[in-house]
């Protein structure tokens, strides 16, 4: 039976990030923005939902190759689980690899490292197009001759045991720190510093790093996100803006030759008739600033209604899909994406937001005669909608007050 540990373990993740939270809190860390983690989860709920559409899929191009074509008929014993165990996390780490070194990977994976934060919240910042190559990498595996299901049981603990990582409340393991992939390692893989780009790209064993030379060990402090800041908490440009950028390159250069080079050289590549290669530069400590936009305050109680409103569609749907019908798959994952990119939106000030607000609450009234809920339920979330509709007029009302004067 096929089941999605990743999905099983959401509630424990809330639970961890609570308990870091509190820790945060009670040291004056600093170490989390509202802004920014709602960003990072709007990202995380976006990759579950729009991976229900290709979960199947890709299971099945892995199972098609394994029972038409594996080489050899591997046994489910305990040698063979500790072998493709260092299978997974060996082709883990070329994907990984090659997701920093090839800019059409790189337009997907930029997602996890967009944030200048780093917590747990950034462990599920994940892309909403990474699995549609990802899975590519591991098909060696199903040509030898790997289960299924044994593969996907330890992809999937590859996946979890990379959350607790993502931290700088843990330090040090000291002997451990030869072996496995820490808080340590991974910090210097969010780092923006020229000399932290392109490290340690393990997954559980920092082995190959050490072994194939991308290894670096954490000294300087590390300054998260990317070279060039994405300043923006849109959900939905998170995952366009690299594509955005590579394409407009790609315009700007005659050649067809340099046209393709723009998606498969490595981030940083330019044509010469653009300037060539630019390396990252180095961090300006006097005058760095995280993207951080004032916004009234107000706004902040009517965000994270709507965030928790749609964690909550989001979890419905992504415990609920196999036995909803596809039209309400569809129209609830659309409504909950919705939600999240206006978070994003009210968060940046966008002048677009107010009527894209507005259409997006009246559409919702819709919505709710379309997945065909029960009576009771029809009623909590016409009611939560029509607040809604009536806070947001009033927020917008105080805004123009407020600028006026």
């Amino acid at each position: 039976m096929k089941v999605d540990y990743i999905a099983l373990s959401v509630p424990v993740f809330f639970i961890l990030i609570g308990i870091e939270l509190a820790y945060n809190f009670y040291k004056k860390f600093n170490y989390y923005r509202l802004n920014d983690s709602i960003s990072n989860l709007s990202q995380g709920i976006g990759q579950q939902l729009t991976g229900i559409f290709m979960k199947t899929v890709l299971f099945f191009g892995y199972k098609y190759i394994f029972e038409h074509w594996r080489i050899f008929e591997m046994p489910k014993s305990v040698w063979v689980w500790i072998l493709l165990f260092i299978g997974v996390d060996f082709f883990y780490y070329w994907f990984h690899r090659m997701s920093h070194q090839v800019n059409a990977l790189w337009a997907a994976h930029i997602v996890h490292h967009q944030s200048e934060e780093y917590n747990l919240t950034v462990a599920l910042r994940q892309s909403w197009f990474q699995g549609w190559f990802s899975w590519v990498f591991y098909l060696p595996l199903a040509f030898v001759g790997f289960d299924p299901i044994m593969f996907l049981t330890l992809s999937s603990f590859n996946t979890l045991y990379q959350f607790w990582i993502h931290t700088r409340a843990i330090k040090s393991l000291g002997f451990l720190e030869y072996i496995l992939n820490t808080p340590s390692h991974h910090r210097v893989h969010h780092g923006s510093n020229p000399k932290y780009i392109d490290k340690n790209h393990a997954g559980t064993l920092i082995i190959w790093d050490r072994f194939f030379g991308t290894f670096q060990k954490e000294e300087e402090e590390v300054y998260y996100g990317i070279t060039k800041p994405l300043a923006s908490w849109n959900p939905v440009w998170a995952n366009l803006h690299y594509w955005d950028d590579l394409i407009k390159t790609a315009k700007r250069s005659p050649k067809i030759t340099d046209k393709i080079k723009v998606f498969m050289k490595p981030p940083g590549w330019f044509p010469q008739h653009l300037g060539g290669f630019q390396h990252a530069p180095e961090i300006d400590e006097q005058n760095y600033r995280k993207y951080n936009p004032e916004y009234q305050s107000k706004l902040t109680r009517y965000v994270l209604v709507q965030f928790i409103i749609a964690l909550a569609a989001g979890s419905i749907i992504l415990f609920s899909y196999t036995k909803m019908e596809r039209l309400s798959v569809i129209s609830g994952a659309a409504f909950t994406l919705c939600t999240l990119t206006a978070c994003g939106a009210l968060l940046d000030q966008k002048s677009w937001l107010v009527k894209f607000e507005y259409s997006r609450l009246l559409l919702s009234f819709l919505l709710i005669i379309m997945l065909k809920l029960p009576v009771g339920y029809q009623v909590i979330f016409a009611g939560m909608q029509l607040i809604s509709v009536i806070w947001f007029f009033n927020l917008k009302k105080d805004n123009t007050q407020h600028n006026e004067n």
